[in-house]
């Protein structure tokens, strides 16, 4: 039996998001906290990527925060029985808002790793996370 050589594909993925609705970014009362941590954190920031890695060659452009498990606009469709699994201590309601933009919740990506074409916001969750043990993959 041979390899398979190596070799491109196209991939394309379309599909609908169902956002809960959620107040606007600009009133949210915790949105404070986020800015606190960046404040507090930048300074010594990392890609997470290239951290994990230590090698920070593919990282390109300003290193910004993501909501690494539950982001700002989906807080409000939380199952908390299901995020209490991962997160235990985060059952109440009213709390969802504070730790989504806690350091639980953040890390920081480059411009690439977080929006570009191979980023955590636009490439497949398992393309994304074999994108940390391949160079290259993503182009």
């Amino acid at each position: 039996m041979t390899d398979t050589p190596a070799h491109d594909a196209n991939t394309t993925h379309h599909y609908l998001l169902h956002y809960p609705a959620h107040p606007p970014r600009a009133g949210d009362p915790h949105y404070v906290d986020f800015e606190a941590y960046r404040r507090r954190t930048h300074a010594t920031a990392k890609c997470a990527i290239g951290e994990h890695r230590d090698d920070f060659s593919e990282c390109h452009g300003q290193l910004e925060l993501h909501h690494a498990h539950v982001e700002f606009s989906l807080q409000n469709g939380v199952k908390l029985k299901w995020l209490e699994k991962d997160y235990p201590g985060i059952s109440n309601p009213d709390e969802v808002g504070a730790w989504v933009e806690s350091a639980a919740n953040l890390m920081w990506l480059c411009e690439f790793h977080h929006r570009g074409h191979g980023g955590v916001h636009c490439a497949s969750y398992a393309d994304f996370e074999a994108s940390k043990y391949v160079r290259g993959l993503i182009q």
